[in-house]
């Protein structure tokens, strides 16, 4: 039996029950347990008055300290699973937490719906959910470009990213990469706290999903209807993006859709100028929005079945 089996289960779990508030409620998620241990390295070797090596040196072993854990506990994990189908099944599920379809649906969903009606108010706070920008500073269009932009990024770091580095490592490579997206996202900000200790982990992530942002990116392409253009636009501006690999499936999109997206934002008070991707294309709308909730569904069905055919090429 391959990981790849595990890993469609665990894909058709989430998309079927997400990650049920019952559950949350009773256990938590794997990936609050990782924020907790974060936290807590965090609070105690995050001193401001330390100097900046020394927070860099830190921040390197809270990396090493939560990564190593993680994986390794995954390595016994693995070593301890039957064979045959009860592996797989028993895999699938340690793999559902770690994996976001469902979940990235419905949270772009409560964004388009309340735009669609013209509810601006409503779409507002359904977008705050998932960027990190003033939602208060956004009118329709900037809340259907903040969405679309939020849809390609996560589409790899929540999906695409976990399941390569699964089909790479097995569930210790799935483990892992989660281990090191959750660093990034709580320590790996460039801020005033953060950039010196969450450095290292800025770093690993960006190594981490340097081929998935890309795949991420062609995925978006062959569902498009227009992967040239997508492709055209990807390969032109990507690179254009502050962050070495966002752009790529933004890029994407962007292309696929026809629309301009990035360009300059407010985080805070503070107005960052960032680059448009695809300059010349229209204003994000609704349509626009609805649209790119479509093409991420044609992705992941595109998804399900690559992982199929590696499930059949393996032998299941």
């Amino acid at each position: 039996m391959t990981f790849a089996c595990a890993l469609l289960l665990g894909f058709l779990i989430e998309a079927l029950v997400a990650w049920p508030s019952g559950l949350f409620r009773a256990i938590g998620h794997p990936v609050t347990w990782l924020g907790h241990a974060i936290r807590l390295l965090e609070a105690s070797l995050n001193r401001p008055d330390r100097p900046a090596l020394v927070l860099n040196m830190l921040g390197a072993v809270t990396v090493i300290i939560i990564l190593s854990g993680a994986v390794l506990l995954s390595i016994i994990i693995t070593a301890m699973l039957p064979a045959g189908w009860a592996g797989v099944l028993i895999g699938g599920i340690l793999a559902w937490p770690f994996l976001a379809a469902k979940s990235m649906f419905d949270h772009v969903v409560r964004v388009a719906k309340p735009l669609q009606r013209g509810d601006t108010s409503g779409a507002r706070q359904a977008v705050s959910m998932i960027i990190g920008r003033n939602p208060d500073t956004l009118d329709d269009a900037g809340i259907a470009r903040a969405a679309l932009e939020s849809l390609a990024e996560n589409t790899s770091d929540g999906i695409v990213a976990p399941v390569f580095w699964g089909l790479v490592f097995g569930l210790p490579g799935l483990v892992g990469y989660k281990a090191i997206n959750t660093m990034d996202s709580m320590i790996g900000h460039r801020s005033a706290r953060y950039e010196n200790f969450g450095m290292v982990a800025a770093r690993l992530d960006d190594v981490a999903n340097l081929i998935p942002a890309r795949l991420t990116g062609v995925l978006f392409a062959l569902v498009s209807g227009s992967a040239a253009r997508s492709l055209r636009v990807m390969l032109r501006d990507a690179r254009n993006h502050r962050s070495p690999n966002a752009g790529w499936p933004e890029a994407a999109m962007a292309g696929a859709l026809d629309v301009a997206l990035s360009g300059p934002r407010i985080y805070g008070d503070t107005l960052s100028d960032e680059p448009w991707l695809n300059r010349s294309g229209a204003d994000a709308d609704a349509s626009a929005l609805t649209r790119g909730v479509a093409l991420y569904v044609r992705a992941m069905i595109l998804l399900v079945l690559i992982l199929v055919l590696l499930a059949l090429i393996q032998g299941i």
